[in-house]
């Protein structure tokens, strides 16, 4: 697999996002509380808001939006709602974090 390095953990604070623009659109990188680093589509499956401005609680995040709680470990809406968004494989060597190119263009296809 192809890896792209796309910053550091510390450009993330706790419980926040980063947005990495790519050729397929944009991917919001998300940090845990506890350090965990997800990177999934930056729309919400609802109506298109920027997953990134939400609020990150464990291993999620809330639309901005409409309140949607969208699964940073499988990209799939929480409770009620139906949809998903895609996610992307993230490695993180030392504190350099990097995003799966392939991933990426197979889902760009």
């Amino acid at each position: 697999m192809n890896w792209i390095a796309i910053g550091t953990l510390s450009d993330i604070p706790r419980r926040g996002a980063r947005c990495v623009d790519t050729p397929e659109g944009k991917i919001a990188v998300f940090r845990t509380a506890d350090d965990q680093v997800y990177a999934i589509d930056d729309h919400c499956p609802h109506k298109g808001g920027p997953l990134s401005q939400g609020i990150v609680h464990g291993t999620a995040v809330t639309c901005p939006l409409h309140n949607w709680v969208i699964s940073l470990e499988t990209g799939k809406a929480l409770g009620a709602d139906d949809g998903a968004v895609r996610t992307i494989p993230v490695r993180i060597e030392g504190e350099l974090l990097f995003i799966a190119l392939e991933a990426l263009a197979s889902r760009a296809a």
